[in-house]
């Protein structure tokens, strides 16, 4: 039977959870403001209501070695996504919504079966538009006594003062910096903001959390805390690359560890607009990787070979990565 002390807390917890969803009645959680009531079923740009839609739970394992590990990351792939680039290799859920509706127990129990699989950490994917559900969930979690770093795997799409709440619980940040050209953002999501949105984050975060430690790139001693930056080089877009790295090396130092990435595949609205609609030529990724090396970066991951297919998604199938284990929780159908 319960203490009194213990029903005094968890009456508080209950009451904090009931808060922190509301936060979904006018939903301003990121840089679009739509302020749709989302409760309600209204839908925003990120395109859900807040009945939290997951594509696939699963053991991932094609992450960075310090976050993957040898026993994978615990990965949630959330549907919807506030971001919306037209060229997204998870077009299949970030666009078209694929997905199982669970709720805030659900998703409890299939984090306390990705800890029982032996995962390293539990790794949130495009996340800023579930944040609340995420903050129940992690808040959870630490009163049951899990001591699992948490992973925020983020477009880069995000405003500081959510994040100043965010460094709060989650532990590794592992956000994009896809564009630094104003133009190039809006061709791509519609915002020509989100060099500035971006940057602005990342050194926050860098503040914040510090730089992902500790460092082992050989995957067999995962990271527990900080941050991680990803750039992935667009087709054509080497000048927009330069000028990312320009900026990281500028405002934060050459200290910060990056991933450099080069899986860059055009997906079906690429060809239907006749842009970025061919791989990277390994002549353009050389030039930005030597940019890279000129900058003085010495934390860095690269892709020579262009990414692997096995990680490349197909969320219409019950094994969305060939590369990961059969997933242990939903996927759509």
């Amino acid at each position: 039977m319960a203490t009194t002390d213990q029903q005094h807390e968890d009456a508080l917890a209950a009451a904090a959870d009931h808060e922190t969803m509301a936060l979904y009645t006018a939903c301003r959680l990121c840089p679009r403001q739509c302020a749709v009531n989302r409760n309600a079923g209204e839908r925003g740009v990120c395109g859900e209501s807040s009945d939290c839609r997951v594509a696939a739970i699963t053991p991932h394992f094609g992450e960075e070695p310090p976050v993957s590990g040898r026993h994978g990351s615990g990965t949630f792939f959330f549907s919807g996504c506030s971001s919306g680039c037209f060229f997204c290799q998870n077009y299949q859920i970030s666009q078209e919504h694929r997905g199982r509706i669970l709720s805030p127990d659900e998703l409890y129990q299939e984090a306390l079966a990705l800890i029982a699989h032996g995962v390293h950490n539990l790794n949130f994917v495009t996340p800023e538009h579930w944040w609340p559900h995420i903050s129940v969930l992690c808040r959870r979690l630490r009163r049951k006594g899990v001591s699992l770093p948490f992973v925020w795997n983020s477009s880069g799409y995000f405003l500081k003062e959510w994040l100043d709440q965010q460094c709060d619980l989650i532990d590794i940040f592992l956000p994009d910096y896809k564009f630094a050209d104003p133009a190039l953002a809006q061709a791509c999501m519609g915002d020509r903001c989100y060099p500035d949105l971006a940057l602005a984050g990342i050194c926050r975060l860098a503040e914040r959390v510090g730089f992902l430690r500790p460092w082992d790139d050989s995957g067999d001693i995962c990271a527990s805390r900080g941050l991680l930056v990803r750039h992935l080089v667009l087709p054509g877009q080497v000048e927009n690359s330069l000028r990312v790295l320009d900026l990281l090396a500028r405002e934060i130092g050459p200290q910060l560890p990056i991933s450099l990435m080069s899986q860059f595949q055009p997906m079906p609205e690429c060809h239907q607009r006749a842009f970025l609609d061919r791989m990277v030529g390994m002549d353009e990724y050389q030039l930005v990787c030597q940019h890279l090396d000129d900058l003085g970066f010495t934390k860095v991951f690269i892709q020579p070979d262009f990414g692997d297919d096995n990680f490349l998604p197909d969320f219409s199938t019950d094994r969305p990565f060939k590369g990961n284990p059969p997933p242990t929780g939903p996927t759509a159908p």
